[in-house]
């Protein structure tokens, strides 16, 4: 990957929607370049997929929670149902497996604190081999990026 390809990143990731020719202008490049260029970064996995990013406040998803779960055990079969269950549900935008006082972290996006109430009684906690969890409520934004810096 050379520095054409990093600033083409960069470029996509402000803004997928610019044509190739868009593209082409500000990189100095041919048109049939930059489309070459974007192909080789899908093929070697380096651009994934293209996505559209909602307001989460305009579709009423504003109340941001960031749960601490504990699983009651640490075994393979205990892991794996979890994280099977744990995909489906859609109030959960990401799901880490991390180390410490806690085995994963959720983020969960829900209009207010009575659907969050609502999800953990009828969704979260009905889940299969879950030992404790502790939520933690976003106060406000500082940063919020899905750009990386190549």
């Amino acid at each position: 990957m050379d520095t054409t390809d990093k600033k083409l990143l960069e470029l996509l990731q402000n803004d997928t929607k610019k044509t190739t020719k868009e593209l082409s202008l500000k990189l100095n490049l041919s048109v049939t370049a930059v489309y070459e260029r974007i192909k080789k970064l899908e093929r070697e996995g380096i651009i994934e997929k293209y996505v559209v990013l909602l307001n989460r406040n305009k579709i009423n998803k504003g109340f941001v929670v960031f749960c601490h779960l504990k699983l009651l055990q640490h075994t393979r079969e205990f892991i794996n149902q979890f994280e099977k269950e744990v995909v489906r549900l859609t109030e959960v935008l990401e799901c880490f497996h991390v180390s410490g006082d806690y085995d994963y972290i959720l983020k969960i996006c829900v209009k207010d604190m009575e659907e969050y109430r609502e999800f953990m009684v009828t969704k979260l906690t009905t889940l299969q081999h879950i030992g404790s969890t502790h939520s933690t409520f976003m106060i406000g934004e500082v940063k919020n990026t899905t750009a990386f810096m190549v």
